[in-house]
């Protein structure tokens, strides 16, 4: 299933309304305790590489956690800046539903925020934190409890945690959504119209360009 999304083409392909993220973390500070973004990856509905980079940290590392994070020392000689990956990830998140795991992890390391109502973070779904008596859950146990797949057994990936994160919200997204959709009324319904009327319009928007090129290529 996961091979399958390296496949992704057309439409699926597109970023759409829903994108996962997922960081992975290097140690900062005289004793490496302290965390800086190393790597971030977003992934789009059906599993797509919407964005994959390794990310210079401002502050000199002193841990690489290669063995959890997988990042090593040749991944960030030339490495995306941090400010450029921060803009590079507000960008594509603005106005779309952002689904991660303790997620505020991942955008407290990005310095960024998320409008709550944008938030899908399955740490916190009422559905999932059963499985683990009313504490977060592990990414790993969800997706062996959800998905029956092991993962993590080596250091991460973080385009990996992604793409099964977005899998474990695909599983229950009908039930998420009408949950939230009772719960915030017509804040919900008006966000998502918002949400629709933009997927519509870039998809006006990239429909016009395509027909461009077709003509550029016929002159």
């Amino acid at each position: 299933m996961v091979e399958q999304m390296d496949t992704v083409s057309g439409d699926q392909a597109k970023i759409g309304k829903y994108v996962a993220i997922d960081c992975e973390m290097v140690g900062i500070g005289s004793d490496g305790v302290a965390s800086a973004l190393a790597r971030v990856s977003l992934v789009n509905f059906h599993g797509a590489i919407v964005l994959d980079t390794f990310v210079r940290p401002m502050d000199r590392v002193t841990d690489f956690r290669t063995f959890v994070s997988g990042v090593k020392p040749e991944h960030l000689k030339n490495a995306m800046p941090f400010k450029e990956a921060q803009q590079k990830v507000n960008d594509i998140i603005q106005d779309r539903i952002l689904v991660g795991h303790a997620i505020q992890n991942d955008l407290s390391a990005l310095m960024l925020s998320h409008p709550p109502l944008l938030i899908r973070d399955t740490s916190k779904f009422k559905k999932f934190r059963e499985l683990a008596a009313g504490r977060t859950p592990g990414l790993k146990k969800l997706v062996k409890e959800i998905l029956e797949i092991d993962i993590q057994s080596g250091s991460h990936s973080s385009i990996e945690d992604a793409r099964f994160t977005m899998m474990l919200y695909r599983k229950v997204k009908e039930d998420w959504e009408k949950e939230l959709g009772a719960r915030y009324g017509l804040k919900m319904k008006a966000m998502n119209e918002k949400l629709n009327a933009r997927e519509e319009k870039l998809q006006r928007q990239a429909a016009a360009n395509n027909k461009k090129q077709k003509k550029r290529k016929k002159d």
